[in-house]
């Protein structure tokens, strides 16, 4: 996969470029003039490259810089737990801060001052205009990137379209700019991503395989267009935004599916193939090269695999409400199915074959290390852990989690980052569809990703969904099909946001682990040196305890509805005076207009 190399500015560092090192041999660096940088295709390029650098996504999102411990959106959910000032009702007005209350190359604003230069530069050079837009829409795609961030936060934000002088109390006072409508800042995207669809290619050269297509644009306008129609920014069900969010929708899956992209034909594996993965719509490429790149490695497999299988891990360990949000293995709820009978004893037996390939848990057979044959055991025994470090809620994920490497080289891990898959972009054409009432296109999407996942078809061909569903129920067959497909993917707390179901979902409650117990009796004395050849469900059956625990001890979960628009900082209120504050918190903005 194409590594995008870090490159600030005109400096090519030690990559050895004919056309660079002209400019390089004649020039002084000190006073090297814009237009001569962004009359160069390759000094143009490698800009262009420290912008894809800086914006591409990692991993599973915190919710931004300058939030409280800026937490993982994983502990923020029923997914997984973790203390924060959001669940626990405490939120404070400047604690959500990545408004650009300080002056910083990280945070969106900084980057967006990058992204806007980078558009004035190009716009100046002598390059062709073919050229020139192709460059410039790519940019044009991580702008709407970073508004997309913003506007979810906040609201409307102000729009930096162009760059703004840096110095003098002139350049200070044209800086003070009042926020655009959320109205406005959600057209400013659009027409961001519309530029690209246009100006991009369908599909990229293997060589600069993950770069921005015109499907990629696509279905970050259907992503950001639903979130539009979606209830935090829709509470009214405005028809009108539901049609065109399916119209976004429908854009994308046309251009996806001409373009040679769809869904892969494995679940788990999807994860590991990389130039020309057809499920890969946005894509961050990681490697572990040595040379004359540098190497890029992705910290979510570290990280997240048990700590003494790698140098660090035990992240994103799900929550028994996670656990038990998978269907059995023909598609029915735990519990409802009538050919798949469920215990919490036998929590793992039946279930949507993804279930398995999201969850590891005590006794599964997870090959990890280069160990095929590697069995995963997380019980008590007299009290005491079996693990070298126990797992907080007796699971963990495993999604994505690379099987082969040696245990002292998972910190160099190149599995890429897919941000948005195909299935994505099915499942929000099937919400879009169900907005204007198109039910019978929902039920194809959820299908044809039941399909792929494995579940049985049933007689009815439905895949376990219910028949004939209402609108609503519909609604929340999507949100829980989502639920399941990108579980651990930084997901599932921007759903739950955008259809303001968090107080519903979680407020009140405690999210809750599994401590799985090895009685004291009863169990053969050799148990642990012959449990890699027991029956499982003998084992389950006869020989453990499961004990359910609160992973939330210091509070009751008391999510705020003024949360669904955050406050503006008030350090970034007193920057700037023509800034207003949500009505949600005092102020006289409507983040809903």
């Amino acid at each position: 996969m194409k590594l995008f190399p870090k490159i600030v500015a005109v400096c090519c560092s030690s990559l050895v470029l004919t056309s660079c090192m002209e400019v390089l041999d004649k020039t002084d660096l000190g006073s090297t003039s814009g237009a001569l940088i962004f009359n160069d295709s390759t000094l143009t390029q490698m800009n262009l490259d420290f912008v894809y650098d800086q914006n591409l996504p990692t991993g599973i999102a915190t919710l931004g810089p300058g939030s409280p411990n800026s937490p993982s959106v994983t502990t923020l959910s029923d997914e997984s737990f973790g203390e924060s000032k959001l669940l626990e009702g405490s939120l404070l007005v400047n604690e959500v801060g990545d408004f650009g209350t300080a002056l910083s190359a990280t945070n969106n604003y900084g980057k967006i001052r990058v992204i806007n230069m980078f558009l004035s530069d190009v716009n100046a050079g002598t390059l062709p205009q073919y050229t020139k837009n192709k460059l410039r829409a790519q940019a044009q795609f991580f702008r709407a990137w970073r508004y997309f961030d913003l506007v979810r936060l906040y609201g409307g934000v102000p729009l930096v379209l162009t760059p703004l002088a840096a110095v003098g109390v002139e350049a200070r006072d044209k800086a003070f700019l009042p926020r655009n409508s959320t109205t406005e800042t959600f057209a400013a995207i659009v027409k961001d991503l519309d530029s690209t669809i246009a100006s991009v290619p369908g599909r990229w050269n293997s060589s600069d395989w993950g770069r921005i297509t015109k499907g990629t644009a696509a279905a970050l306008k259907g992503r950001v267009l639903l979130t539009a129609a979606s209830p935090q920014f829709n509470p009214g069900d405005a028809v009108a935004k539901w049609q065109t969010a399916y119209d976004a929708n429908k854009q994308a899956v046309d251009l996806l599916t001409a373009n040679g992209y769809g869904l892969h034909a494995s679940f788990d594996q999807l994860w590991f193939q990389e130039v020309n993965n057809p499920e890969a719509v946005f894509v961050t490429g990681f490697n572990t090269a040595t040379g004359d790149q540098a190497r890029k490695n992705n910290g979510y497999d570290n990280a997240t695999r048990p700590s003494y299988t790698g140098t660090s891990g035990g992240s994103n360990q799900p929550s028994w409400e996670m656990v038990k949000a998978f269907p059995m293995l023909d598609g029915k709820k735990p519990g409802e199915s009538t050919k798949y009978a469920y215990s919490d004893q036998l929590f793992y037996k039946n279930r949507d074959p993804r279930f398995n390939k999201t969850i590891a848990y005590n006794g599964v057979n997870w090959p990890l290390n280069g160990n095929t044959s590697y069995k995963l055991w997380t019980y008590f025994a007299g009290g005491k852990t079996v693990e070298p470090k126990a797992t907080n809620t007796g699971f963990y994920t495993r999604k994505a989690v690379n099987p082969t490497p040696a245990i002292g080289d998972v910190q160099f891990s190149g599995t890429d980052w897919i941000e948005i898959r195909f299935a994505e972009v099915l499942l929000n054409l099937a919400e879009s569809a169900v907005g204007i009432n198109k039910l019978d296109e929902a039920y194809t999407q959820l299908i044809a990703i039941r399909k792929r996942a494995g579940i049985e078809a049933g007689t009815d061909g439905l895949y376990g969904l219910k028949a004939n569903m209402t609108r609503a129920e519909l609604f929340s067959a999507i949100l829980d099909e989502r639920q399941i497909e990108f579980a651990f993917e930084g997901k599932r707390f921007w759903d739950l946001r955008r259809w303001k179901l968090i107080e519903k979902t979680l407020n009140g409650t405690r999210r809750t682990g599994v401590t799985i117990n090895l009685k004291t009796t009863g169990v053969p004395a050799d148990f642990a040196t012959t449990r890699d050849n027991i029956n499982l469900d003998l084992a389950y059956t006869n020989y453990f305890t499961l004990e359910f625990k609160p992973l939330d001890t210091k509070y009751a979960i008391n999510w705020k509805p003024e949360y669904y628009f955050f406050a503006i900082p008030q350090s970034a209120i007193d920057n700037n005076p023509k800034l207003i504050q949500n009505t949600t918190w005092g102020g006289a903005f409507d983040p809903l207009k």
